[in-house]
């Protein structure tokens, strides 16, 4: 199996195609980049800028270069020593345009005879042997309908007429009568829709991988590249949604010829991938969450949680573990009701549960539920302890919950499958995106596949946490940002300085909610956080984050029913920013304040997630400064032409200032190169210790295994704390060999070395063994 020493991840769409990719690649290979990491690129809903709504497997999308742009940049990538990496997306296709998805279409047409019925995972009983369509803007539209051209006509929306069901002089509500869809009011989905979908987008449908021709029809395409050479290893998008999570990754391993595999999988705090998954590793959020808290300070925590506790207009700040409960019963009741219907169906009458009853148990054990699923028969013990919080949470359902639970073990029993595609549902909206919106303290915490009640991580804690990755996981992949992230990398490291200095931010955001006041004080801390995080950046930019974050949140403002008055104060707010110079000030003030000690924490991350264990990531463009809020703020077009100007630069002898952009460009591209050229310098961990009175203020680290010369990696950590402590003073590492610092060229040791001159010119350094030299 070939594995990537890095990758470089990045969005193809209509405005950069898999040409312009390849145009990228001699770039990419000077930048040190491994293989080339692409999003999507399955033939999708047209106009589509993620890719993730595939609506023919069978293809490489025409709009994103079809199967000629693939072969375009799998030769350039081959001609530069680098592999390909590929995202697909298993669990579900899009259908938002039926006569774009011939599966969808198909099934609309010809019902359960549909050769694709099987394919979808659709509860025919439920609507008399019809699928329910979520498209009316209310029920009294159906006399809106019109039968044009052969076809079903809704506005702009087309469906398919079975045949025989249409003859000159039928109107078209008896012509939709007689079809195998049912075209609904699109609020009715919540509870009352049949078919399976991915999270509580309706148009999006999942599809039963599960099932062996669905598996092959759906991965003929993915097959192809493999047979062919074009590709060389695969990320699997949302693998918790299927019903054989394991099952469907042992065929994609055969079918790949046992290529390099992820899977984008959220692991909860202790939780560790499932030993039957055939994966090097998952997409790197455990390791995102890991490098971001070793770089918040600990002290922060009790004044911003009483800054917290203030802007609720409460004794004590948020309580997390109640919130999320409380959101993701609000999910399960709610948008995502319609899955916990189903599952209660699925009970035998035997048991003598009513449907309702069995919903109010099973919506409150998902409520319960500590990670996204479990796999069983692994899990089964989180289950119980999820069923026992759930009846002691609501002692009138312990029957029900108790009735349950032999049900919901059993890993053959169809509820126990479904229940565990749904559970992951429910945690993905009720927590990431609804309590991530609402718990605002410090808003590096929340970030996608994060814990955000762990604050931060000790030195000692994270040296230990990358010599288990070292052992379990030494080929998953780690990241700082992605197209997913809610703040990316260095509006994150900017966040974090908030924690430094408390009581600045305390002063700098009471006089923001004095001179543009929002009616809601914990969503005014995170939007004033992530204005801080993402300055400068365009009004257009802001004000759709503020919108999105404030409906996300749904405490003040929902996206199924906006206030208007509460949202023209985040609209005032944020122009606010642009239009006030007072605000603009204290904006601008805050920023001049942390903005060194920010770009300290961005150099230092960087570094330290491109040395650790692991494969590393680079977003796209964020060799440069990555400042962007949350999608679909993170997947704007990348001016390469800058970089690649800027790289040429460095390598032309020019060193950049540190705080600098250019800076964040010599540390990811000396580190990419090093990792790529002298693999053998990244085979071991083991924490390096400094001494001094600055010393808890450096993570330092070897990566050498077993005596041999490795890597030794040195960044700085709480720089706002440092500065104010007087630096590093008397503070030094021993280097057991003569180095050179990959960044400036320059050579120490062997013997001790003060560690302010080692990072006298930049916050971080990549010391490599002189040649010739042992360790």
């Amino acid at each position: 199996m070939r594995v990537p020493a890095s990758t470089y991840r990045l969005q193809i769409r209509r405005s950069f195609t898999l040409f312009d990719a390849a145009e990228k690649v001699p770039y990419l290979k000077d930048l040190g980049v491994d293989w080339i990491y692409l999003s999507p690129i399955l033939t999708a809903e047209q106009g589509s800028d993620h890719g993730y709504d595939v609506t023919d497997p069978s293809a490489v999308d025409p709009e994103r270069g079809g199967p000629e742009g693939l072969l375009a940049l799998s030769k350039a990538a081959r001609e530069h020593g680098m592999g390909v990496l590929v995202d697909i997306v298993p669990n579900h296709v899009g259908v938002a345009t039926p006569a774009q998805n011939p599966w969808w279409w198909s099934l609309l047409k010809e019902g359960q005879g549909s050769p694709y019925a099987e394919a979808f995972d659709v509860e025919w009983e439920l609507a008399g042997g019809k699928i329910r369509l979520p498209m009316l803007g209310s029920d009294d539209d159906l006399d809106k309908l019109e039968v044009k051209e052969g076809e079903l006509r809704y506005y702009d929306h087309r469906f398919p007429l079975a045949e025989g069901t249409y003859s000159d002089g039928d109107s078209p509500q008896e012509v939709h009568t007689r079809q195998h869809y049912e075209l609904i009011d699109w609020r009715r989905a919540d509870a009352e829709l049949n078919y399976r979908r991915f999270f509580a987008v309706t148009t999006l449908a999942g599809i039963r991988v599960e099932t062996p021709g669905v598996f092959e029809e759906a991965h003929a395409e993915v097959g192809r590249w493999f047979k062919e050479g074009l590709v060389d290893g695969l990320r699997v998008d949302h693998p918790d949604g299927l019903a054989d999570p394991a099952g469907y990754l042992r065929w994609l391993k055969d079918l790949s010829g046992g290529a390099y595999i992820l899977v984008e999988k959220i692991l909860e705090p202790g939780e560790v991938l499932p030993q039957d998954f055939a994966t090097e590793g998952t997409t790197g959020y455990d390791a995102l969450a890991d490098v971001d808290r070793v770089f918040v300070d600990p002290a922060g925590q009790q004044p911003l949680d009483d800054l917290d506790a203030k802007l609720r207009e409460s004794a004590a700040p948020a309580d997390y573990a109640e919130m999320i409960r409380g959101t993701k019963r609000m999910i399960a009741d709610g948008i995502l009701r319609s899955e916990v219907l189903r599952l209660a169906r699925l009970v035998p009458d035997s048991y003598g549960l009513p449907v309702e009853q069995a919903a109010d148990a099973i919506a409150e054990i998902i409520a319960a539920f500590p990670v996204y699923r479990s796999y069983l028969p692994t899990g089964a013990e989180i289950l119980k302890e999820a069923s026992e919080s759930a009846a002691a949470h609501r002692p009138e359902l312990e029957v029900a919950v108790g009735t349950l639970l032999p049900l919901l073990l059993d890993p053959a029993n169809p509820i126990a499958v479904r229940f565990q595609q749904t559970s992951g549902m429910v945690m993905a909206k009720g927590v990431e995106d609804t309590a991530f919106y609402r718990y605002t303290r410090l808003g590096t915490l929340t970030e996608v596949g994060a814990e955000p009640t762990e604050f931060s991580v000790s030195l000692e804690e994270f040296h230990h946490r990358m010599a288990r990755r070292q052992q379990e996981l030494p080929l998953s992949m780690t990241t700082m940002s992605t197209h997913d992230t809610k703040r990316s990398e260095d509006a994150r490291a900017r966040i974090s300085v908030i924690a430094e200095l408390p009581q600045e931010w305390t002063a700098t955001l009471n006089s923001l909610r004095e001179l543009a006041p929002i009616p809601d004080g914990p969503y005014e801390n995170l939007l004033w956080q992530a204005i801080v995080g993402a300055w400068p950046a365009s009004r257009e930019r802001l004000q759709g984050y503020a919108e999105k974050a404030a409906r996300e949140a749904g405490n003040s403002t929902k996206w199924t029913d906006p206030d208007e008055e509460f949202e023209s104060h985040v609209k005032a707010a944020v122009d606010a920013a642009f239009d006030d110079s007072r605000v603009t000030q204290v904006v601008e003030d805050f920023v001049a304040r942390i903005d060194s000690c920010a770009a300290s924490n961005s150099v230092s991350a960087k570094l330290v997630q491109l040395t650790m264990p692991g494969v590393p990531d680079v977003y796209q463009g964020s060799e440069f400064w990555e400042r962007s809020l949350t999608d679909p703020d993170n997947r704007r077009p990348v001016d390469f032409a800058v970089r690649q100007e800027e790289l040429a630069k460095l390598d032309a002898g020019t060193l950049p200032e540190a705080g600098t952009e250019t800076s964040k460009l010599l540390v990811t591209s000396r580190a990419l190169r090093l990792r790529r050229d002298r693999p053998e310098l990244f085979q071991g961990y083991s924490p390096v210790t400094a001494t001094g009175a600055a010393a808890d203020h450096l993570l330092a680290f070897h990566r050498g295994a077993d005596g041999a010369p490795g890597a030794l990696t040195l960044a700085t950590r709480l720089p706002a704390g440092l500065a104010a402590d007087g630096g590093w003073r008397d503070t030094a590492v021993e280097l057991p060999v003569a180095v050179r610092d990959e960044l400036t060229g320059a050579g120490y040791g062997p013997g001790a070395v003060l560690v302010g001159e080692v990072l006298g010119t930049y916050p971080v350094a990549l010391l490599v063994p002189v040649d010739g030299e042992k360790a």
